[in-house]
Formats: C-alpha cells, structure tokens, sequence
C-alpha cells in the first residue's frame, strides 16, 4: 500500500509465528502520523518499540496500574456496576439503550480508577477528545502511504491531530497540577487518595531515564508527556473495548433465548433471587464464563493486532522485510473453520468440551487480547469488568426485545475500526428477578 509493506495474518498457525516464535522480531508496533503525534512521539506503552523503556513502561503497568493489589481499581468495578444496576431498576419496564448504559459504565470505572473521582464534571469532554482520538487512529492518512505527499493533506487530518493533543494537553495538565497540589497538602494521605495519577507521580523526573534493571523505582523516571500518554492509553483502551464486549455478549445472547434462559438459570442455582451477586459467585458461573469466551471469540476487542518487522524475516517461506506492517487478524482466526465447529454461531456450551482453546495467549486458534510480549496489560481488570457487568444485568433482569421485535431481527453489524462495536444500539426492556430490592 503505498511504500508501505503490509502482511494480513489470517491464521493460528501463522499467528503463532508472529505472536510466539518470533515474537521479538514482530514486537514493535508500527506508528503512524496520528499515532506518532497523539502518543507524544511513543511516549506511552501501547505504542513505544520493544526494547528497555518498553519493558519499564509493561512493568510499571502491570505491577502498578493494573494489579490487583491496586484495590482502588478494582472497587471502581463493583461500585460502578452497582450504580448502573440501580440505574436499570429505575427504568424497570422502560426501553434501556444498553448500549449507551454500559458504555457509561465503562467510561466512569476508567474516568475514576485513572483520577479518583466519578464527578461527572469533565467526562463528557473526556470523552469527546477519545472519540476523536478514536477516528484519527484509525483513518486513512495519505501521508502514512506517500510520505512525499503528507504535505497535501486532502482530508485536513493534521490539523485536527494538532486541535486533539491541545485538547488533551489543556485537559489532563490540569489534573496532573491538581494532584501534585494534593501530594503537598498535609492532609493528603498516599494509601486512601492515591490513583493512577498519583501512581505515575511517584516516578516523575524532568526528563524520561531508563535503566535496564529490575529495580522499577530507580530505573524509570517519567516525564510529564510520558505521564499524559499513558493515561491516554488506559482511557482510550479501557473504555470502548470493555463496553463494545458487553453490547455483544447482551446481543448474542438475546438473539440466542435457549442460552439466556440457561445462563439465567444458573445464577439462580448459584446466587438465588434473595441476594447480591459477590465477586465469589463468578467462578462457580460456569456457563457465562462460555457465554463470555463465546463473545470474545466472535467479537475480539481489538480485532486487528497491528505489530512490525524489526528485520528482515520470513514466515513460512513468505520475505518480510524490515518495517513491514503485520496485522494478525484476530476476528478472522476466531472464525476459523479449521478450528472450529459451525464458527459464524453464537455456541458457548462449545467451551463446556475439554481441550477447547482458551484466551490466556497460549492457543493461537483464539487471542482475543493478543499474545506474546503485547498482549493486553489490563486483561485481568477489562475481563474483570466485563463478568461483573454481564453477570448482573442477567442475575437482576429478564431482557424482552421492545415492541415484538423478534430475536433474528436484531441488527448485528459492527462498525470497522480499531474496534467493532455494534453498528446499531441494542435497545431492551428490564423487568427485575429478584425477590427484595438490593440495589
């Protein structure tokens, strides 16, 4: 395309090869004009070449942002998940739009595990300024392609990349002052306020140092650009992908009325109709774990794993040479008809067989959050949120389609891009399960 080599892995057996066997070769993400401006050069994890502040960068995700031990992220979850419950049960008998429900969900457990507040105030431009980050990553720059006409800019790309880091850099540099604010005041204390921010804030230097060593303190040291894209990163990573999964796994299974019922029933086996679904019921909920591998496999978050060639290299005989872009195409493999059974239907009882793929990153026929050296940081919390959510929309409701529309009638087409949300908003009527109002 272009100057540009670009390579479409459609297979397990190919993917392994770029994901597994060669995977340090396939580690570096290819940037592009958005990319490389809304990121601050790289500055951040999802998109930054492999290499020493790459495996920094991981680290001080994965120990720091997304880890369990940070409760803080975590309660945001069951919080959150709460108050959209009392939402639906406020709307009891009325048209939901499901859609827009979970992805406020979504937005306000990210809005408040990166800042520690789920005021309302600055969400919404928040969220216009992912939304167009949203469009500008994924839109068609001729300059990516014909580096020798970036200048001509037919669709005005470049200046509305300029307009949407100005935005970001008005909106999150005041809450980074805010917090260091905070940190000086005496009444601050580190282990109850502390979030996201205030995490990245205890490695911030003047200028970005990296030391290869295991000691995570000493080795990284952030600047205030480092900080502003990572928390780009988990806005824009942490929101659509999670709400997009829960709009199909609600979709796929009111289109499918036999699964629904026997998810259904099992919560009433596990949890009854007397009490709040915990976080301990989820590991006995067999079947909606399948319901939600099911979805995953049908709708990856990210559909496309976009990686490049650090060097020339080959895989099964077919020359790619250095800087290539490679894009695993995770949809397609989840499709597969060499891995699985009737692969275009909606069957999570596939999941009950042993020996089934899992998404962990290890079967290649089924990667929904990637594999290797950039697979997805923030599965555990995402897939966290994603089973909570599900879970008590289905423990505290019985759904109906409005007004006779019947299950095959629902649209289920997605809109192409970094993610593939449904097209249409699922739209149902809630009537409540339980015996005692909990919420």
């Amino acid at each position: 395309m272009g100057y540009l080599h670009m390579t479409v892995v459609s297979s397990p057996a190919e993917a392994r090869q770029v994901l597994q066997m060669q995977d340090t070769v396939f580690a570096n993400r290819p940037a592009t004009i958005a990319v490389k401006y809304l990121s601050y050069d790289r500055a951040d994890m999802a998109f930054a070449n492999y290499g020493p502040f790459w495996r920094q960068m991981r680290k001080l995700c994965v120990m720091k942002l997304f880890s369990r031990r940070r409760v803080e992220s975590w309660d945001s979850v069951r919080d959150e998940v709460d108050s959209m419950t009392r939402v639906v049960f406020d709307n009891t008998s009325l048209n939901v739009n499901i859609g827009e429900l979970v992805f406020a969900l979504a937005k306000n457990i990210t809005y408040r595990a990166a800042f520690g507040t789920c005021s309302d105030g600055g969400q919404d431009e928040l969220l216009n300024i992912m939304q167009e980050f949203s469009k500008l990553f994924g839109a068609f720059n001729l300059g990516d392609f014909i580096p020798c006409l970036e200048w001509a800019d037919p669709q005005g790309l470049n200046t509305r990349i300029i307009n949407a880091r100005a935005s970001l850099d008005s909106f999150i540099d005041s809450i980074i002052d805010d917090h260091i604010q905070r940190k000086k005041a005496k009444n601050y204390d580190n282990e109850v306020d502390s979030d996201m921010v205030d995490e990245l804030l205890a490695f911030y230097g003047e200028e970005t140092k990296v030391n290869d060593t295991d000691d995570l303190q000493n080795a990284l040291k952030l600047t205030r650009d480092n900080i502003k894209a990572i928390i780009m990163d988990v806005m824009f990573g942490g929101t659509e992908t999670v709400a997009s999964a829960i709009e199909w796994a609600m979709a796929e299974l009111m289109k499918s009325p036999e699964d629904l019922k026997r998810v259904q029933q099992e919560l009433s086996n596990v949890v009854g109709h007397h009490r709040k679904l915990e976080e301990r019921d989820i590991e006995k909920l067999t079947f909606l774990k399948c319901c939600i591998k099911e979805t995953l496999r049908l709708h990856p978050p990210i559909p496309l794993l976009i990686h490049e060639a650090a060097e020339d290299t080959a895989i099964n005989g077919h020359y790619i040479p250095a800087g290539s872009r490679v894009m695993v195409n995770a949809w397609a493999i989840g499709r597969d008809k060499n891995s699985w059974e009737n692969p275009e239907s909606f069957r999570p009882s596939r999941f009950l067989k042993e020996g089934v793929a899992d998404f962990k990153g290890s079967n290649f026929e089924f990667i929904p959050f990637g594999s290797g050296r950039r697979s997805c940081p923030g599965m555990q919390l995402g897939l966290y949120a994603f089973e909570m959510a599900l879970a008590n929309l289905l423990h505290c409701f019985t759904w109906e389609l409005p007004d006779g529309m019947k299950p095959n009638e629902i649209d289920m087409n997605d809109v192409f891009g970094l993610t593939a949300p449904k097209a249409t908003r699922l739209i149902a009527v809630p009537t409540p399960r339980l015996f005692c109002p909990l919420y």
